[in-house]
């Protein structure tokens, strides 16, 4: 086998060059012989893949230091003239670097393909979900939730649910999803928070329901009562004769939404009738039902 003399392959004079000039002299070479500027010529195009060749040996200490005996060994004693390299068809280096240096090279090239198959990749993300009051929704709290994690094991998170959270908002913790591959970021652990309705205030939008409980007498004659708001008690003024299933509208005292401004207050009337009177209010209640002309079941025919 012919061995060759990679550093005549760059046009060096000899061995006794920096680097650097190893580098300067590959540009160099590489340029003149590129086959996008020597296509027709089949010799342009070999020498091109010996000049890439030599630049691996010589550009790599450890290469370069081996190749360095040899070359010494060889050129000391005669000078060798350049010959077209012999390789495989369609192979990048010849039977001459294989032999000597292609194990070295192999294991570099397959620790590199190895290292781009590692690409980082981002854990999963994991959902849940919590449920909250209205009170806690509307002043904002702190809350703890345990979650089993990969390895089996609990965690616990504390949550903190922001003042007026919308119903089905989710609260986002960086990095507490599912572990990433490959030096990948960790995935997120999004909250969905859910709104519990209770028996005093329904949610609906930004309008809080409660019921107003009035007697009849409150109802036929009107008057004014205290109803709870969520933060207050407001004066509310019932008109005279209202019924059971009407609504009062109590603008500004609902839920927050989210600009700085509240949703309303809706009371719904709800006329409650005594299950169990006394003599005095019994014999009032038939004087009534004596004297009054009311009949609210011919009010429709």
């Amino acid at each position: 086998m012919v061995f060759k003399d990679y550093y005549k392959i760059l046009e060096l004079e000899n061995n006794k060059v920096t680097f650097s000039e190893i580098k300067q002299a590959y540009r160099e070479q590489a340029k003149k012989y590129h086959p996008d500027i020597n296509s027709e010529n089949k010799f342009s195009e070999e020498r091109f893949k010996d000049i890439n060749e030599a630049y691996k040996v010589l550009s790599d200490t450890t290469s370069r230091k081996k190749y360095d005996r040899m070359w010494n060994s060889h050129i000391g004693r005669k000078k060798e003239k350049y010959e077209e390299s012999k390789r495989d068809k369609d192979s990048i280096f010849s039977d001459f670097f294989n032999m000597f240096f292609g194990s070295a090279f192999q294991k570099e090239e397959i620790k590199e393909k190895i290292n781009q198959k590692k690409v980082p990749i981002k854990g999963e993300n994991i959902d849940t979900e919590i449920n909250v009051s209205i009170a806690e929704a509307y002043y904002g709290a702190e809350k703890k939730i345990s979650l089993r994690t990969q390895n089996g094991k609990m965690k616990t998170f504390t949550i903190k649910i922001p003042s007026g959270i919308r119903n089905n908002e989710k609260i986002r913790l960086l990095g507490q999803g599912k572990a990433g591959e490959n030096g990948g970021k960790n995935g997120d652990l999004f909250i969905k928070i859910n709104i519990q309705n209770d028996k005093k205030y329904t949610l609906e939008g930004f309008d809080l329901y409660t019921n107003l409980l009035l007697t009849p007498w409150e109802a036929a004659l009107g008057t004014r009562v205290s109803v709870d708001s969520i933060d207050e008690q407001v004066s509310l003024y019932v008109p005279q004769g209202i019924e059971s299933g009407e609504k009062v509208r109590i603008p500004g005292k609902g839920y927050k939404d989210g600009k700085g401004g509240r949703g309303d207050l809706v009371a719904e009337v709800r006329i409650m009738v005594p299950k169990k009177m006394g003599e005095e209010e019994k014999k009032l209640f038939e004087k009534l039902n004596e004297i009054s002309k009311f009949e609210p079941r011919k009010m429709y025919i």
